[in-house]
């Protein structure tokens, strides 16, 4: 069997420079601010990425912000001082940001 006539188990190949691990690793504090960006553009406060149009859908915004609120119950205790810190002021503005713009 040539190379050409090959069948391979992949549904896509990588090309081009191999990154190494610590450039492909992701930090607590960024996921959880990901996250919280998903609820700042589902509040209308923040512009959609692929759109570049802010739209408010507070359903979304719910959803991201009980999330993030399941994820700080579950890793109370388990997190540095500059994680809780981040986390609970995070929430703290999310939450504040959802109170203001149901009101709207």
């Amino acid at each position: 069997m040539s190379s050409g006539d090959e069948k391979r188990g992949e549904t896509f190949v990588m090309r081009g420079e191999a990154r190494s691990a610590s450039e492909e690793s992701i930090s607590f504090s960024t996921f959880i601010v990901g996250l919280g960006t998903a609820v700042l553009i589902h509040l209308g406060d923040a512009p959609n990425p692929e759109t570049g149009q802010t739209a408010k859908d507070l359903p979304l915004a719910r959803q991201n912000l009980d999330l993030l609120s399941m994820l700080r119950a579950k890793t109370k205790g388990n997190l540095t001082v500059e994680e809780e810190k981040l986390f609970d002021g995070l929430l703290t503005d999310l939450r504040l940001r959802f109170v203001e713009a149901s009101k709207r």
